[in-house]
């Protein structure tokens, strides 16, 4: 689909109707106790559906237990090792960027307000950066994998949310569409691929145009598996442009309820980091991958000091990405470090609770592998749409 105003317009339009069906069904007949048994028992691909479960439950675990048929395997494989080889800059990326460029969009703040994820901060952070660490395991997609499942069950949460607020009258159809329309789920989807990519530019970190791919294909996966039609998704980088900045440029702006948000990953961000010092480093980091006029909206607080020490960052930065290009002793004992810094900020997310997070054993062997010096990717400009009407 070409990315116009027009069509996207006529997303808004559109759920998800293999999930919705479910959803309705299982309303319909009373049966939502036993849709909340199957969100709670399975965790792993390849698990039996236990006995009991309405037909219409069986059939979508059924139809959704694969990943879509034109999967490039070799490009996910690169979108793997390029988040092995950049898990602490990409968790930073989804927790100090993609989730406030989230909440400045104020419909999509009031959703998330709608829908009681205000009381729970660090699960909602959790499970966000949970999800992109089974999307990136080996086994992702195998029998035992978690990431399917996971798959599985955010599809049908989104579902359920759709009913929930259309059956209770929380959402203003009308004015902003759908819940959960297919528009927003691929600006989520741009929020988490290449609003991702252009934080990890903005602060320095050396992207290959090969892994800059990779790592939005394997979003246009994830999107397919949670229910995006994927002839209306970007193809490639440059209509994922044209797509956000349409997609942001129309939405964007304050709320309070995205103020509210933002004033929560805030505090939870200050509680992780010891002691009070660097408490003003959040913010300050925030305002610097977002901008300061998204910044205002959310009322991120200013800090003198650390508003100009936190764009110094990207040297700092480049230095360390210097480092691991030149040495494979380096490489490897930075990317274990950003593997043990992710494993931190999950646990502390969700105080102690075990997350079935791991980075399995035979990584090791792969921390060595050559990172190209060249052909660094460059975001692509502006999108020339901007400018229609």
């Amino acid at each position: 689909m070409a990315v116009t105003p027009e069509a996207m317009t006529a997303l808004r339009l559109r759920g998800d109707e293999l999930a919705d069906a479910v959803v309705e069904t299982l309303f319909a007949e009373n049966q939502m106790h036993r849709f909340n048994t199957l969100m709670r028992w399975f965790g792993r691909g390849g698990q039996p559906v236990p006995d009991g479960l309405p037909q219409v439950a069986h059939d979508y675990l059924e139809a959704t237990s694969v990943p879509p048929d034109w999967v490039d395997w070799d490009r996910m494989e690169t979108a793997r090792m390029f988040f092995i080889d950049n898990n602490v800059h990409i968790s930073t990326a989804l927790s100090f960027a993609s989730m406030p460029a989230c909440y400045v969009v104020p419909h999509v703040a009031k959703l998330l307000s709608a829908t009681h994820a205000l009381d729970h901060p660090s699960n909602r952070m959790a499970a966000t950066g949970q999800f992109t660490v089974y999307l990136m395991r080996p086994d992702a997609f195998e029998a035992g994998g978690a990431f399917v499942p996971a798959a599985q069950k955010v599809r049908l949460l989104h579902a359920s949310i759709r009913h929930l607020l259309r059956r209770e009258g929380a959402w203003d159809e009308a004015a902003w569409g759908v819940p959960i329309c297919q528009e927003d789920m691929i600006g989520g989807q741009m929020m988490f691929s290449l609003q991702v990519l252009d934080a990890l530019h903005r602060l320095g970190v050396h992207i290959t145009e090969e892994g800059a791919d990779a790592y939005y294909y394997a979003w246009q996966v994830v999107g397919a598996m949670l229910g995006v039609d994927r002839d209306a998704c970007p193809s490639d980088l440059t209509e994922a442009r044209d797509f956000s900045d349409l997609y942001m440029s129309k939405y964007m702006g304050p709320s309070p309820e995205g103020s509210a948000l933002t004033r929560q990953l805030i505090g939870l961000y200050e509680e992780v980091v010891p002691g009070t010092l660097l408490d003003p480093v959040v913010p300050a980091l925030i305002r610097y991958l977002i901008g300061d006029t998204a910044a205002d909206w959310l009322a991120v607080p200013r800090s003198v000091v650390f508003d100009r020490l936190v764009p110094a960052s990207p040297v700092l930065l480049g230095l360390l990405e210097d480092a691991k290009e030149r040495s494979p002793l380096a490489a490897m004992l930075l990317d274990r470090l950003g593997a043990l810094t992710t494993m931190f900020e999950l646990s502390s997310l969700t105080r102690g609770r075990v997350m079935h997070y791991a980075v399995p054993d035979h990584l090791k062997d792969e921390y060595g592998v050559n990172r190209p010096r060249r052909q660094r990717w460059t975001p692509p400009p502006a999108s020339p749409l901007l400018k229609v009407g």
